[in-house]
């Protein structure tokens, strides 16, 4: 896979004298990405992007970024903050420029916003047996389709009632559409005669802990998300 990294982040990478010089404390790096930051002006082609107002945060700050480990491993997704800052300190490259958001530039330093960004070095990640599972999880196990009949899924349904002992997990547990849950209520699945459209089984991967949390996607971001965001 080509990695994206824009001509004018190599062009002007080189930082200040004074964030260039050592500093005693561990958190120098950051403190300098963040002063760096904090003089980061968006581009005036997209002044559009700013709302009005001196003190206001440009829309383009709003937006999240995917973090990626030096194994091309989804991590988690940033606020565009943090991923700056970590390009301003090159502990992390661009692979992704986002198309749709602007240049953004310091004294020392211009690159397009970008949509995913890779670690240069690679951290280990504790390994965690069972995903969490939340409401965000569910529906992109159940590619957000109701687990009964098909349609849209709007809602979460436990198959077991837990009014009748069932439990709130994986196995349990699926994306509903309204209507199907509305008949259902707390009714059983042989009573009703229903059945599942698919085995209920607690998904595996380390791109699920990342949509464990994240319901809505940057399409630039599936390739590394595995089979459980598409």
């Amino acid at each position: 896979m080509t990695k994206n990294r824009p001509a004018a982040l190599a062009e002007h990478r080189q930082l200040s004298p004074t964030d260039a010089r050592p500093a005693p404390s561990s958190g120098a790096h950051t403190s300098s990405g963040h002063r760096a930051l904090r003089s980061v002006t968006a581009d005036p082609l997209h002044r559009d992007d700013l709302p009005a107002g001196d003190d206001a945060v440009p829309a383009w700050l709003s937006r999240r970024v995917l973090l990626l480990n030096a194994t091309y491993e989804p991590l988690t997704a940033l606020p565009m903050r943090r991923a700056v800052v970590l390009l301003v300190c090159e502990k992390a490259t661009v692979v992704h420029d986002d198309d749709q958001g602007p240049l953004v530039r310091s004294v020392d330093l211009a690159l397009q916003v970008p949509s995913v960004i890779r670690l240069r070095t690679y951290v280990r990640v504790p390994y965690r047996a069972r995903i969490p599972m939340t409401r965000s999880a569910l529906m992109h196990r159940d590619r957000f389709r109701c687990a009964y009949c098909g349609g849209k899924a709007e809602t979460i349904d436990h198959v077991v009632p837990r009014s009748r002992g069932g439990g709130h997990s994986w196995e349990n547990c699926v994306a509903c559409c309204a209507p199907c849950n509305h008949r259902k209520a707390d009714k059983l699945l042989s009573e009703l005669g229903w059945t599942l459209r698919a085995a209920l089984t607690p998904p595996t991967g380390p791109h699920w802990r990342l949509l464990a949390g994240i319901k809505e996607l940057d399409p630039t971001w599936l390739p590394y998300l595995g089979e459980g965001a598409a």
